[in-house]
């Protein structure tokens, strides 16, 4: 139930980013969502692609040093409070969150977050442990394409 994603680093200055986002569309591999965390230097650029392997290539061929880590995507009910309730039982499971960023689409009534943990094997148990679905790969690719 782990997902791959890429990241990369980024000088922080105009054209950096359409770089990847330019050789990705070339290689015709579709984001599915994105994140990009900065500092006055740098970025970081996390993507969710569906054919990762291939982004990945893509990437590195031009140049690109490219990380692959896992994450893990859950459904979170959208209302307020939604979230808070998630992060209250990973919290009570001693998981930490290393970073989390949204999906734009919906899965019926929930929102789909991306969750970065320092222990995705244990935080995917406690989650389905608690009646909270943990979205795969593949389930994930089938909605985004909706």
């Amino acid at each position: 139930m782990k997902i791959h994603q890429l990241s990369l680093f980024l000088e922080n200055k105009p054209g950096r980013l359409s770089e990847p986002c330019r050789l990705l569309a070339d290689a015709g591999a579709n984001i599915l969502t994105l994140s990009l965390a900065d500092t006055q230097q740098f970025g970081i650029l996390r993507l969710i692609v569906r054919d990762w392997q291939a982004a990945k290539a893509a990437l590195e061929a031009a140049g690109f040093v490219v990380n692959v880590t896992e994450v893990v995507a859950t459904e979170v009910a959208d209302r307020p409070g939604g979230l808070a309730d998630v992060l209250d039982i990973i919290e009570q499971g001693g998981i930490n969150i290393e970073y989390m960023y949204a999906f734009t689409f919906r899965m019926g009534d929930k929102a789909v977050l991306v969750f970065r943990f320092n222990d995705p094997d244990a935080a995917i148990a406690l989650l389905q442990k608690k009646q909270i679905n943990v979205i795969s790969s593949v389930e994930l690719y089938e909605r985004a394409q909706r």
